[in-house]
Parts: structure tokens; sequence; C-alpha cells
């Protein structure tokens, strides 16, 4: 099982040097990969989650591309119809390429209905143009030349440059419901849920295609005393509760586990210099777990 961490792409807390900062600690401490969040126009519901400044996600990648040498690079997760897919696909075979061959493709249909309003994308069509946009991805990935329908006419387009990978970079499917494991299953590589129950866990596995693999992002908060909670989260309590919660995805056959530090109440944010302790601490905690999974 691999360990890869969500970098905040997004506070008053952060810069370019605390992305830089964080990117480079996850990497020192044997992370597999950091991902970003994504939002194409910040809207107010998205930003009292999320809240400015909030720095692209895709250009933030070919930026941290060049910052770093062996972590990967991914998205945790791009927004699917908030981007053209011709442009998408063009875009992340660029990143793939310039890293090396190291970016995950995490992608969900989105949640918040002012973001689409902003951008005119239909809220209730988000499920179909996400499949339109996988699909897409998968032809512009794998050919060098693929016919594009227009306004007016179909069109041939040049898809240089290809991605590194062969055929294509990883493709993680976010999101919690049956209609993300069902996209798994025709498009993705890996389910990529957020911060799912135990139940669901179990209930959603045994739904996954063969060669599919479980890729969840789970909280990283540890608490000094243990949490009694009966609903605590996958990964909020004690650092031994922690290690029971990733033994328990192990078991599951989770190919990647996601560690989020982000508390998620803003109010309740560290300041950079702790959550990259709070990180150290993570990298130190899965060295351990490794050996007894």
């Amino acid at each position: 099982m691999k360990f890869a961490v969500n970098l905040p792409n997004f506070g008053p807390q952060m810069d370019h040097n605390g992305i830089e900062r964080w990117a480079r600690t996850a990497e020192d401490a044997g992370f597999d990969a950091v991902l970003l969040s994504d939002h194409v126009a910040l809207t107010e519901d998205a930003n009292r989650r999320s809240p400015a400044p909030f720095y692209e996600c895709l250009s933030t990648l070919a930026w941290l591309a060049g910052r770093t040498t062996t972590i990967r690079l991914g998205s945790g997760v791009l927004i699917g119809p908030h981007r053209h897919p011709v442009h998408l696909a063009h875009a992340t075979a660029t990143i793939d390429q310039l890293s090396g061959g190291r970016l995950i493709v995490g992608i969900g249909v989105g949640w918040t209905a002012e973001a689409f309003d902003v951008l005119g994308v239909p809220f209730r069509e988000r499920g179909r143009l996400t499949d339109r946009t996988l699909e897409v991805l998968h032809r512009v990935w794998t050919a060098d030349v693929v016919t594009v329908p227009g306004t007016v006419a179909d069109h041939r387009v040049h898809t240089g440059p290809r991605p590194a990978q062969v055929p294509h970079p990883p493709v993680w499917i976010g999101g919690n419901g049956p209609a993300a494991v069902a996209r798994t299953n025709r498009y993705g590589t890996a389910w990529h849920p957020l911060h799912p129950s135990r139940q669901r866990c179990v209930s959603a596995v045994g739904q996954l295609a063969e060669g599919r693999e479980f890729a969840p992002r789970v909280y990283f908060l540890p608490t000094r005393n243990a949490v009694a909670d009966p609903d605590r989260p996958l990964g909020y309590g004690s650092l031994d509760q922690i290690a029971d919660d990733l033994a328990f995805l192990s078991d599951l056959g989770a190919a990647h586990v996601v560690l989020d530090t982000d508390p998620g109440d803003q109010r309740l944010r560290r300041t950079l210099d702790e959550d990259l302790a709070l990180m150290t601490l993570a990298s130190a905690s899965f060295v351990s777990i490794r050996e007894n999974i």
C-alpha cells in the first residue's frame, strides 16, 4: 500500500513558497504522491471550504514538476466538466511529459452549483459531461490524430505530446456514490472516494471491476487520546486508532491511501510549519504501519 498526501493549494496561510515546501517535504519524507484540489471558478460556496487564494490545479502541478524529482503529482480531483476535454487532455499530457511520467489524473463531477453557473455549464448534466470528458481524454491520450466534432464541422486534431505513461496516466475517479464506482469501472484505473465510512468502503470495494484499484482519501488528524465516537471518521483519533484504520484499508486491498491533514473548518487551520510537522509525523507513522500490514 502506497501513501500520498493532500496538499492544500489554497488559503491565506499558503503561497508559492509554502506549496513548494509542502511538496519537497512530502518527497523527502517518502510519500508516493501529492494531490492538489481544483476549482476553476472559486464561488462563495467553494470559498467557504477552500478559501482564496486558490492556486489553479493544472498550472501548479506543471510548476511542481520542475520543483520536484521523484514524487508523483496528481489532482484530487479535477472537475471534469469545467474544462474543454481536448484542452484538458493536452494539458495533462504535457504535464505528464514534463514531469517524466509522474502525473495522476483524478477527475470528479463537481459539487458547487454556483461555479457551474459562472462557467455556463449545466449543473444537472455534470455526470454525462464528465463521462464525455473521460471518453475524449482516453481518445486524445492514445492517438496521434483524433477527429473531434466542432460547432460547424468535424475537425482533425493533432494531439502531441502524448503522455509519457503508456497508454496514459492513472485515472482516479472521485466520488463516494454508486455512480462514481460505475464510472471507475468504465473509465478509471482507481476509485478515489473522499472520507468514506468503513461501511461504504466495504460495500463498494466488492463492486469494483477486476483490475480497478481502491485509493481512498482519509484524514490524518491524530488526537492525544482515543476517540470514543462510533462514527469516528477514518484517520481521526489516536495514532493507534489511525493505524487500525490503515490496516483495515490494507485488508480491503487499498493500493494507495491519500492522507488529508485539512481539518475542514478553516478556522482550525494550522500554520505552515505545524502542517509540515504533522506530515513528518504521518510519514513516520506509515513506515511503522507498513511493517505490520
